[in-house]
């Protein structure tokens, strides 16, 4: 095993053509998506979407626990530390590489399947999110679950979050609710779930099928392909689906504070709502203002521009104080005790979420040129 934190391989396929491999290689950190991920993927993905002998792309990781399990963020807490409020070149960097990377994701030009097993949250979502087939196995497990470092979905959240049926995707970004395949797949982030074990016969099937080369024909062929793999797999229950009626109930209307109301009055006996309403209750109250207002703003919006104004937010929250504080709290010293700073939802102001989303500076070429 080498020691890259991505490995590329490539699969000879029947035809003569060939269906690329990137293999995120850090499981010690459950594959958290770094910077370095990022500026060894990005280059490799452009090369394959311009080589005519290349047919599809499997992104996957090593080891058993995790896809990717987020963001790699010990680096840029120091840099948030070091800036406060002031310019901080690390962060701008760091978001506008991993956006850029989640878009050309989103509009590859060629079948490209993720395969989402075990732990999947925050960024490792951002790269699933995009890809045009995604696989979910009985042991995946997906969150966005941003709001305990005192963050937002970003990675396109507040884009494919506002496209899951109802008020789901409101519900998971205020809550961190920890969903399953059977979840992921009502909630439209995921479209079929494969067996683990199944794994090895799906590139079997891969290498011994005649591509066309032609990226609707092969979509279709690899649909075919997963389909048939997920034949008679049970689908787990889905507690988004069982509690559909009372997620749209609790996050109905156009006021954060009365949302927070019906969260923080919630009875259940059961323990996964429970659990969402208490995550709810402990977040950062900026998280939850900025996630709602991403939220209304971005029902019109495309992909592109849902980029470009998360790039500001995530630079928004690096110039305020709760991100660095949620991550010292759950990453460095783990003490699960944050400082939020407004300490309440009722605090906030307009014009401390306008700052959030201000400019700070020119636009990256890189963003300002998406489509």
């Amino acid at each position: 095993m080498t020691d890259s934190v991505v490995l590329f391989d490539e699969i000879k396929t029947a035809g003569g053509q060939r269906f690329a491999v990137a293999t995120l290689n850090a499981p010690a950190s459950l594959n958290a998506l770094s910077v370095d991920m990022v500026r060894l993927l990005t280059p490799k993905l452009r090369e394959w979407a311009g080589d005519a002998g290349i047919v599809g792309v499997l992104l996957q990781a090593a080891g058993d626990k995790a896809f990717c399990a987020g963001g790699d963020l010990r680096q840029l807490y120091q840099t948030l530390l070091d800036c406060g409020p002031a310019r901080n070149t690390y962060a701008e960097d760091f978001f506008r590489e991993e956006y850029e990377l989640d878009y050309l994701i989103h509009t590859f030009p060629k079948p490209f399947l993720c395969w989402g097993h075990g732990i999947v949250m925050g960024g490792g979502v951002g790269l699933l999110a995009g890809a045009s087939h995604r696989v979910m196995t009985l042991q995946s497990r997906i969150a966005m679950p941003e709001i305990n470092i005192g963050l937002y979905p970003d990675v396109g959240g507040s884009w494919f979050l506002r496209r899951t049926p109802g008020r789901t995707g409101l519900f998971l970004a205020l809550t961190a609710a920890n969903v399953n395949a059977a979840d992921t797949i009502f909630c439209g982030l995921a479209d079929v779930l494969v067996p683990q074990e199944r794994k090895g016969e799906v590139l079997e099937v891969i290498a011994s099928t005649k591509w066309a080369g032609e990226n609707k024909a092969d979509r279709a062929t690899l649909s075919r392909i997963l389909a048939k793999a997920g034949e008679g797999a049970e689908m787990p229950a889905s507690k988004v689906r069982e509690h559909y009626d009372t997620i749209n109930a609790l996050m109905a209307g156009d006021d954060l504070l009365d949302i927070a109301k019906r969260l923080r009055e919630l009875q259940s006996d059961d323990a996964w709502l429970q659990s969402a309403a208490k995550t709810f209750a402990k977040g950062a109250p900026s998280s939850a203002a900025l996630s709602f207002e991403l939220w209304q703003r971005v029902l019109r919006m495309s992909l592109a521009e849902v980029f470009r104004l998360e790039y500001w937010a995530s630079l928004g929250f690096c110039a305020h104080k709760d991100f660095a504080e949620g991550i010292r709290a759950v990453l460095v010293d783990k003490d699960r005790n944050p400082r939020w700073s407004p300490a309440t939802l009722e605090e906030i102001t307009p014009a401390f979420i306008e700052d959030h989303l201000r400019p700070r500076g020119e636009m990256p070429a890189e963003l300002a040129s998406l489509k």
